[in-house]
């Protein structure tokens, strides 16, 4: 018997939207069903993400919700019939989902923005750094799980999307490998900051009065705002956060850190002057 596979991290949130619609509309998913001409087990399927929906169903449920919002209805059509077999999935079962969910959120993103205050941002790594970063995971990786990660992280730097990374002094400074390593990353970060969309600023130790929120975050945009999404690690794995009130806090945090943050023109000029140290 195959197993069937466990929805992705964007197929749930369509069905955590769908719920969402309906439960703003007042309806149970018994009166919902109704509306639809069908049980209330296909609409739990649906709002479990066990169960997919068509493009007419769910034009039909945003209908019977009162749903007016045109770009949030095309948004959750395109998430609905979307039948992407992206790169990433030629790593599912090699690698822990949230790996593919992550690339999948990025593919379909029209933002990124980071916050890091130990570790390059991913999409900013070389090979060496990452293969660095994984091999201080503590219990440690089999070579060939290790390699994959890797491999799999220089896939996801395809970024063609605006990108914004705020990233602290201490992770310049903290070398993960050698000199040589450390080196050549700062050198990649100079030249990624280069790129007419993607901004890099730095945090540095001597700031006054920086508060900040210390603690990792990414910010991924959706088709519309209200598709957003945060990602945070979590100790047992990667936690996506798509609840509005959360967003807004995570946003605020951005904004705050940001603000705090050196210029990008400042940015490179600093992070020059680190790796002249080296």
């Amino acid at each position: 018997m195959v197993a069937k596979r466990e929805p992705t991290a964007r197929q749930m949130r369509l069905a955590v939207e769908l719920r969402r619609l309906r439960e703003v509309a007042g309806l149970s998913a018994r009166e919902a069903a109704a509306l639809l001409g069908v049980n209330s087990v296909q609409i739990s399927q649906i709002e479990s993400g066990v169960a997919g929906v068509s493009e007419n169903r769910l034009r039909r449920m945003t209908a019977n919700y009162c749903c007016a919002e045109t770009e949030l209805i095309e948004a959750l059509v395109a998430m609905a019939t979307d039948r992407t077999r992206g790169w990433w999935e030629a790593y599912r079962g090699l690698l822990p989902t949230s790996f593919l969910d992550i690339a999948e959120l990025e593919h379909h993103s029209t933002y990124r923005r980071d916050v890091e205050f130990v570790f390059i941002p991913g999409l900013l790594q070389t090979p060496d750094y990452a293969r660095a970063a994984f091999s201080s995971r503590i219990p440690e990786l089999p070579q060939d799980e290790l390699e994959l990660r890797v491999q799999h992280r220089m896939e996801r730097q395809r970024i063609t999307v605006p990108y914004e990374a705020v990233i602290h002094e201490a992770a310049l400074r903290i070398r993960l490998s050698d000199r040589a390593a450390s080196r050549a990353q700062l050198a990649r970060l100079l030249e990624l900051s280069e790129v007419d969309h993607i901004n890099v600023r730095v945090i540095p130790f001597d700031l006054d009065g920086f508060g900040g929120t210390w603690t990792t975050m990414m910010l991924a945009g959706g088709a519309v705002p209200r598709l957003d999404t945060a990602v945070r690690d979590a100790p047992h794995g990667t936690a996506f956060v798509d609840s509005e009130a959360q967003l807004g806090v995570f946003r605020t945090l951005f904004r705050k850190v940001e603000a705090a943050s050196l210029d990008p023109e400042r940015s490179r000029d600093f992070i020059h002057r680190l790796s002249k140290e080296l």
